[in-house]
C-alpha cells in the first residue's frame, strides 16, 4: 500500500483542513511529491475519522491493481472518496444545491444504514427493500436511489469495484397524492395580505411557475418590458448567491 503521512494544514480564510502528502516515481524515474486536501476539521474533528476518509486515496493512487482490490470496501469508504472528488467547492460538475441535497442524503439515510457495509454485500433487492421503508416521498427515494447509482458509477470509474447493483432497483417517483392548486379567487385573497414585494413574488410565481429559487435570482436587467418577455439566468439556493 502506498505510504504517505496525514497532516492538519491551516488556511488564511476559513477552518483547517486534512491534507495526505505522499510521493511517487514519475516516468524517468524521479520522486514526485504530491498532496491532496481530505476534508476540513469540521468534517473530521479527529485525526482517527480523517485517517478512515484516507482509504479510498490509498486505493486509488496505489500503482498495483491487485493491491486495489485486495481489501472489501465499504459504502462509507465510497462516501467518502465521492464528497472527496466529487463535492468540494472547485468541482464545478454539480450544482451547490445537488452538492448540498447530495451531502444531506449520505448523512442522514445512506452512511447510516449502508455505512459498514461492503460494496460486494450490496444487492439490487436489499435496496429495493429498503427503500420501500423509508418514510420519505417517492420522489425522495428515487433520489436516494439514484445518488447509490451514481456511487457505485463512481466505484467503478476509480475500479473500487466491477458492477453497480443499483442499475436494476426499481423505484418511481410518482407522487402519492394530488398537489393542491389555488384557483384565481384564492390567489386574490392570498394577494389581499400581502405587501407589496410579496405580491409581486406571487403574481409572477402563480403567472409564470418560476421555482422559489429563481423568483429570488431575478434582476430588472432579466425584465424585457418592450417585448414583455422574462429571462431566468441564475437562481439563490440555501441563500447562496450565484457567482
Amino acid at each position: 500500500m502506498q505510504q504517505g503521512s496525514l497532516i492538519r494544514s491551516g488556511r488564511k480564510r476559513g477552518p483547517d483542513v486534512w491534507q495526505f502528502r505522499w510521493a511517487d516515481r514519475g516516468a524517468c524515474g524521479k520522486r514526485i511529491y504530491r498532496k491532496r486536501v481530505i476534508g476540513t476539521v469540521y468534517q473530521y474533528p479527529e485525526a482517527d475519522s480523517a485517517r478512515k476518509a484516507v482509504t479510498g486515496l490509498l486505493r486509488e493512487i496505489s500503482p498495483n491493481p491487485l493491491q486495489r482490490s485486495s481489501l472489501p470496501m465499504t459504502i462509507s469508504e465510497l462516501c467518502d472518496h465521492f464528497v472527496q472528488r466529487e463535492l468540494t467547492n472547485d468541482n464545478t460538475w454539480r450544482s451547490y444545491s445537488t452538492k448540498k441535497a447530495y451531502k444531506a442524503y449520505l448523512k442522514r439515510w445512506i452512511v447510516p444504514h449502508w455505512g459498514t457495509a461492503p460494496l460486494s454485500e450490496v444487492r439490487t433487492m436489499g435496496v429495493e427493500s429498503w427503500l420501500r421503508r423509508l418514510p420519505l416521498a417517492k420522489s425522495s427515494c428515487a433520489k436516494i436511489r439514484g445518488l447509490l447509482s451514481v456511487l457505485f458509477n463512481h466505484a467503478c470509474r476509480y475500479e473500487f469495484f466491477d458492477r453497480n447493483p443499483i442499475r436494476l432497483v426499481r423505484q418511481g417517483a410518482k407522487r402519492r397524492s394530488t398537489p393542491s392548486v389555488l384557483a384565481p379567487v384564492e390567489i386574490r385573497l392570498l394577494l389581499s395580505g400581502l405587501g407589496l414585494r410579496e405580491r409581486a413574488l406571487v403574481l409572477l410565481a402563480a403567472s409564470t411557475g418560476l421555482r422559489q429559487s429563481e423568483l429570488f435570482g431575478l434582476k430588472w436587467g432579466d425584465i424585457d418590458f418592450a417585448q414583455n418577455t422574462m429571462n431566468v439566468m441564475r437562481s439563490i439556493v440555501w441563500c447562496r448567491r450565484p457567482v
